[in-house]
């Protein structure tokens, strides 16, 4: 067995357009003790796709070794986080008849979800993730979970969430050159989602959007399955350019401004501040008021929060979302933005952070660390079903946690 599962460790890799995070943990317990965390500037990416090689080997390498400093644990292996703008997904449905005395066994779910993804994928596409959203039998009512049940015909409704090969192999690349042996990967808003929604919320109904540096990930909750996803390329990194081409700053510096002074809804500022701002040609500087920088963030926060709101109008959605939206990543530090997502959306909005149980100095709980967070916690959940599932069912467990087994034809 690999290292990152013995002793109950497990690193996770969070490779962000901005940030490299990696993350040492074990369970005690039901406790998940984080023992170690490495960050480094993020190179070589552009929208959560690597376009330098080298450049994110190294990224990975320098966060990899202050998490193995910290935590005083050689990593080995991992589990990665995924997104980007070739990211696609979409409903489908699938049914076979129940054939063994009309009794649903693993052999009928695994034949139902097999005919629920049989459908032309894009060339160069890959199924990432196949998640049941519910069954039915005999076209009752909705199941959660139809094993042993009664009836003559299965039926399956699933999200399918697909990606680029070259993408995905792009990132297992960069992980092996920097040393560690990629063991899942798993779409970056279903690990925030796991980081950051509670389970009420997920059953009743609830959307994330995860605001990184490259793209801003969408998902949606309902039944305690997810029902719709979407990955927008406009993010924080956009947001910094914007401001630099507006001000006519050096990148760095508007990304400064953004963090101290930045504001989305304009109607909270009360005291228009000025501050002063490296210009793009880095000698000469000038003075800016705060309602300048607000005015050019707005713009570009109403813009992606209209490409949301025109998701949930185009697919219907509104009538699933019970709970509101909660907003985390970097970019859902930007103070003002869940106020003006309330006034778009028109529903409860908060903003969503990581409770964690951290021995390091740095605390985790904030909404920048939502995905590496929660891919320990899926790793974690899915290492406890398979010491159940696997034990009992080799066939259930083949199926519902090893959809992503063609990771193993890029080695």
């Amino acid at each position: 067995m690999a290292k990152v599962f013995k002793d109950n460790i497990i690193t996770a890799i969070d490779i962000g357009t901005t940030k490299i995070c990696v993350l040492v943990a074990r369970k005690i317990g039901d406790e998940i003790e984080v023992l170690g965390m490495g960050r480094s500037p993020s190179h070589g990416l552009k929208k959560g796709i690597v376009t330098d090689i080298n450049k994110t080997v190294q990224s990975i390498r320098s966060a990899v070794k202050e998490a193995e400093l910290v935590s005083d644990y050689s990593i080995e292996s991992a589990v990665v986080g995924i997104s980007g703008s070739h990211i696609t997904a979409f409903n489908s449905h699938g049914a076979v008849p129940v054939k063994r005395n009309n009794r649903v066994s693993s052999t009928d779910i695994a034949s139902v979800l097999v005919a629920a993804k049989a459908m032309q994928i894009p060339e160069g596409n890959q199924i990432l993730h196949v998640l049941p959203q519910f069954f039915k039998i005999d076209s009752q009512d909705k199941i959660k979970d139809p094993m042993g049940m009664h009836g003559v015909r299965l039926e399956a409704q699933v999200h399918i969430i697909t990606g680029s090969v070259a993408s995905a192999q792009n990132i297992i690349q960069c992980c092996h050159t920097a040393g560690v042996q990629v063991r899942d990967i798993v779409l970056e808003q279903l690990a925030s989602a796991e980081a950051v929604l509670s389970e009420d919320e997920r059953e009743l109904g609830v959307t994330i959007l995860d605001i990184g540096g490259g793209t801003s990930d969408f998902a949606l909750f309902q039944g305690g399955s997810i029902r719709h996803t979407l990955v927008v390329p406009i993010a924080g990194n956009h947001f910094t350019n914007d401001i630099a081409i507006g001000l006519q700053s050096t990148i760095k510096d508007a990304e400064r401004v953004k963090q101290i002074f930045g504001v989305a809804d304009s109607k909270l500022i009360e005291n228009d501040l000025e501050f002063e701002i490296e210009l793009a040609d880095g000698i000469d500087h000038k003075k800016a008021k705060q309602s300048e920088l607000s005015n050019i963030i707005e713009l570009r926060a109403v813009e992606l929060l209209s490409i949301i709101q025109s998701e949930i109008e185009k697919h219907n959605l509104r009538h699933m979302i019970s709970t509101g939206l909660v907003l985390t990543g970097g970019g859902s530090l930007l103070v003002g933005l869940d106020k003006l997502a309330h006034t778009i959306f028109k529903m409860p909005v908060r903003v969503g952070a990581p409770q964690t149980n951290c021995i390091i100095p740095e605390s985790l709980n904030s909404p920048i660390y939502a995905t590496s967070y929660g891919l320990l916690l899926h790793a974690f959940k899915k290492q406890k079903n398979d010491s159940i599932v696997n034990s009992n069912n080799p066939m259930l467990y083949k199926v519902f946690d090893r959809m992503k087994s063609w990771i193993s034809d890029f080695f």
